[in-house]
């Protein structure tokens, strides 16, 4: 998996091309993140460039976003598929998960948030 991060203001976007399965593709996806993720951080991941996905993927971002949370920072989803919006939805971790439909969208919420 390719990773490419950037900030904007207090918010690092991290855009991901590529597979996340399991081994070395989720393992780079969670060493980069949890890098990433102190003390009231907020990641934004883009998966528009994300391909494929399997369980171990999705166990991936479930354990990133429980750091995320035990580090009182935010996580959240931007760019996924239909095949990945459905599987969040099917397991409920749509209710977990921040899932928005564009990074600006993200990054407006994630903004307001931060001010409240």
């Amino acid at each position: 998996m390719e990773l490419d991060s950037r900030e904007v203001g207090a918010i690092t976007i991290v855009r991901c091309k590529g597979r996340l399965v399991h081994g070395d593709d989720a393992d780079s996806l969670r060493s980069t993140v949890k890098k990433l993720i102190h003390h009231d951080a907020c990641v934004l991941l883009n998966f528009a460039g994300v391909s494929h996905f399997d369980s171990s993927g999705i166990g991936t971002l479930f354990g990133l976003h429980t750091s995320a949370v035990n580090a009182r920072g935010k996580l959240v989803i931007t760019g996924a598929s239909q095949r990945l919006l459905d599987v969040l939805h099917r397991t409920r971790l749509d209710t977990v998960l921040h899932v928005y439909d564009s990074e600006e969208a993200a990054i407006k919420s994630l903004l307001s948030s931060r001010r409240a």
